[in-house]
This record gives C-alpha cells, sequence and structure tokens, in this order.
C-alpha cells in the first residue's frame, strides 16, 4: 500500500488500444495514501485492536476506490470522447493491499467479520452514484451496454446448468459408491483423470465425436447439438464438475458416525428412511462444501469456453488479449472474479448455516 501511494495511479490514454501517460496522485492525495496505509499497521501497535484493524482497512478501501473516481474524472477533463483513463499500477497495488488487510481482519476474528465489509456499502454507494463513471471499465460497460448483459447470463445459464448436470449425475454415483470401496476407487480414479486434462485440451477433445454424433444422427443437431458452441462447452463443464461431488459425497457418507445409526436401525427404520432422516442430513455439510467448490471451478472453465463459441464472459477477455485492450479484459475478468467470490461465500454461509441447524437438531 505505501508503495501504490507512491506509483501511477491513473494511465491517461487517447482512445484503447493506443499506449498513453501515467499520472501520479497530486501531493496531497499521495500523503494521505501514505497515512492510510501506514494507518493499519498503526492501529495494531498502538491499539492491539483486531476491530481498529479491521475499520482501519475498510476506511483505506474506501479512500482507494474514491481516489480511482477523483483522478479518472480529473484526467478526463478537456480529453476527446474517446479518450480512456485506466487504474495504473499505484491504485491497484493500494487496493490489493487495503483488500488483503481487510480479509486477514474478518479471518482474524469473529466480531471484525461484518466490520471488514463496512466498505462494501460505501462502494456500492460510489457507483450507484457515478462517482467512477469515468474509470475506463465502466466506459466500456456502458458502450457494451445489453450486450454485456446477455453475455453475463450467458455465463450463469451455463454455470446453472453445467452444476445441476454434474449433481444429477455424481450424487447417485456417489451414494452408490460410499458403501462399496472397488466401486468408489473405479469412479474416483476416472473422474480424478478427467479433471487432469487441461480445460482446453478437454474442450479440443470434445468436438470432434460431438461433430460426428450431430452428423450421425440429426435430432441432435436440431437440439443444437454441434462440434462448437454450448454442447461440448457444456458437457467439458459436467464432467470437471464431477470430482468434488464425487469426493466430498463419498467422504460425508462414510464419515456418518455409526451411533445415529444404529439407533435410527434399532428405532425400525427401514433403509430408506435411514438414508434420508440420518445418513444424507448428516453428510449434508460436507457434500456442500464440494457443490462449493464445484460452482467455483466452473465460474473459470466457462470463461475458457468461450474460445469454442459457447459465449459467457470470457468473450471479451479472449477479445481483449487479441487487441490489446485491458479494459475489455477487465471486464470480463473483474464480474467473473466477483462472482466466484459470491458464489463462495454464499455457499459457504449455508455450509455454516446448515451445520448449526444440524447441530442444534442433534
Amino acid at each position: 500500500m505505501l508503495a501504490g501511494a507512491l506509483l501511477p495511479w491513473v494511465l491517461l490514454r487517447p482512445n484503447r488500444l493506443a499506449p498513453g501517460e501515467y499520472l501520479r496522485l497530486p501531493p496531497l492525495l499521495a500523503g494521505a495514501g501514505l497515512l492510510l496505509a501506514a494507518l493499519p499497521f498503526l492501529a495494531t501497535r498502538l491499539a492491539p485492536s483486531l476491530t481498529w484493524l479491521a475499520a482501519s482497512a475498510s476506511l483505506a478501501v474506501v479512500a482507494g476506490v474514491w481516489a480511482l473516481g477523483e483522478q479518472t474524472r480529473a484526467a478526463l477533463i478537456g480529453q476527446p470522447p474517446f479518450a480512456r483513463a485506466s487504474a495504473a499500477s499505484g491504485a491497484w497495488l493500494f487496493l490489493l493491499g487495503a483488500g488483503i488487510a481487510v480479509r486477514g481482519a474478518g479471518l482474524m476474528g469473529r466480531r471484525q467479520r461484518w466490520l471488514a465489509w463496512a466498505w462494501l456499502p460505501a462502494v456500492a454507494a460510489f457507483i450507484l452514484a457515478g462517482h467512477l463513471n469515468a474509470w475506463s471499465v465502466l466506459v466500456e460497460g456502458r458502450n457494451e451496454g445489453p450486450r454485456w448483459g446477455q453475455e453475463l447470463a450467458q455465463h450463469l445459464r451455463l454455470v446453472g446448468e453445467a452444476l445441476g448436470s454434474a449433481l444429477l449425475i455424481g450424487a447417485p454415483l456417489a451414494v452408490w459408491a460410499a458403501g462399496r470401496a472397488r466401486v468408489a476407487e473405479g469412479v474416483l480414479g476416472v473422474a480424478n483423470g478427467i479433471q487432469t486434462l487441461p480445460s482446453l485440451a478437454l474442450l479440443g477433445l470434445l468436438i470432434a465425436p460431438l461433430s460426428a454424433l450431430a452428423d450421425t444422427l440429426p435430432a441432435l443437431r436440431a437440439l443444437g447439438v454441434s462440434g462448437i458452441g454450448a454442447a461440448p462447452a457444456l458437457t467439458a463443464m459436467t464432467l470437471y464438475a464431477l470430482l468434488p461431488i464425487l469426493r466430498n459425497g463419498v467422504v460425508a457418507l462414510r464419515g456418518v458416525p455409526p451411533g445415529p445409526v444404529d439407533a435410527a436401525r434399532g428405532m425400525g427404520m427401514t433403509p430408506a428412511q435411514l438414508f434420508w432422516r440420518v445418513r444424507l442430513p448428516l453428510a449434508l455439510p460436507v457434500w456442500l462444501s464440494g457443490v462449493r467448490q464445484a460452482a467455483v471451478l466452473l465460474v473459470g472453465v466457462a470463461s475458457v469456453a468461450a474460445l469454442i463459441g459457447a459465449g459467457g464472459l470470457g468473450t471479451y477477455i479472449f477479445k481483449g488479449l487479441q487487441s490489446a485492450a485491458a479494459d475489455l479484459i477487465l471486464l470480463g475478468a473483474v464480474p467473473a472474479a466477483l462472482l466466484a467470490l459470491g458464489l463462495d461465500a454464499g455457499l459457504r454461509g449455508l455450509e455454516v448455516l446448515l451445520g448449526r441447524w444440524l447441530g442444534r437438531a442433534g
């Protein structure tokens, strides 16, 4: 964060492709940035409390985002409409350091967990009030307009359908394999082997067989199955998501304590009642952890699927890489990263709630 306050904060370019000029913070803002960078350290030394650390780190995040909006807006004054003001290395480094401090404070203390998110309403207010409208990524987002919304919806659709398909295949397989050691070894070995393949290689390997299948069976082609597009992407993503769902399902079902199972048998429960009322509820928190891992994994693989015409946020990432336009890359990469973090946080919260509820129920 100290280095970020001194490095260039904004890159001003005549358009999104041309090289530009790096701009540093004015001396007053640079001094304030240095003070904010030192604040989390001073808070831990002068008042050794995680509350002060979380509060000072959240303040640094809010101040960093505010400074980014101010400096990008100031840089574009008097510039043509197609000029772009991007965040430079100083802004990224400062915000990365503040984010690490916020995350660390939230992980170290339960009371500080909510305080560590205090920056979120302020940053959301900045965005809604248009304070960041001059930032090049939001400018590109406005230019893309409805197309960006369609790609985001396609990304969510790919992740949702692949996760649903993996659950439909993986959940029964995990139940079947949990009580059979050889079956478990076989299905986990196959799923593990599939995941060792690079995602691009797996997508490429699926093009030829799906093309041949669509040519042989016109009904499949009528349903939209072909060598490129959503069909191979969904197939590859489903195969990738199988391992965490299968592995956690087998481990969770095998880890159910024998006491409740024996007690349920003594009460005269049938095997079906034993599974639905005892084994599944006790295994669900660990199993859900595998679903969370699969969901986060799929957000990343869906970005790569844009290479075979499946659409999604990866479209902007690869378009930006081809034209050396960093703003387009961020237009796809930042929402994909936020989507993965949101899914991870949401499903992790569901795991905690489920664990507490089942603990009270037990």
